[in-house]
């Protein structure tokens, strides 16, 4: 499996728990892992402005996580180059600059071609602003429910912070939805 494969599906994703990644250590991860859970799912870059995001991304993960929030991290380097770094470079980088312990993926395209199947399947469920599907820039933020629908999607310069009542919302939510048939 590759960093921007995912196994092949029962037919169409119904959920975001359907899909597969490697983590940032080569090993495959099935986000069913973390079914009933509400995912924060963010593509990332060391060499970015937004990259002090980390910090505000793992103090989420800190008081949320207990309550069932799991943020993952996507590095990606499409945009101006900002994660040229290999995945121990990216790893030893977040942990020892922003004390980083939410699971990170390994390096994934978010848009074009070779964009991963799960970022493909995010953005057809929640296009951004004035409808493009298109990813534009690092930090970019997938709310995903209990249920794996996609409840939100906030551009980069939408704080962590500035999330905490989505998903402080889509916690109380306790499993109230189901994978739709």
């Amino acid at each position: 499996m590759t960093a921007s494969a995912s196994r092949p599906p029962m037919g169409p994703p119904r959920c975001a728990f359907d899909f597969d990644a490697l983590s940032l250590d080569g090993q495959p991860v099935r986000l069913s892992t973390w079914q009933s859970r509400v995912l924060l799912i963010v593509n990332t870059a060391s060499e970015c402005g937004f990259t002090p995001q980390y910090a505000a991304l793992q103090a989420l993960w800190q008081r949320h996580g207990p309550d069932g929030l799991v943020v993952l991290g996507f590095p990606c380097n499409q945009f101006g180059g900002q994660e040229p770094g290999d995945a121990a470079r990216i790893g030893e980088f977040c942990t020892q600059r922003f004390g980083v312990s939410f699971p990170m993926m390994a390096r994934v395209d978010v848009r074009g071609a070779q964009a991963h199947p799960l970022y493909r399947w995010l953005c057809a469920q929640a296009p951004g602003l004035l409808g493009t599907r298109a990813i534009k820039w690092n930090f970019t933020k997938f709310l995903v429910g209990r249920d794996g629908r996609v409840i939100g999607r906030f551009a980069p310069t939408a704080t962590p912070a500035r999330l905490t009542g989505a998903i402080e919302a889509a916690l109380a939510e306790a499993g109230r939805g189901t994978i739709p048939p």
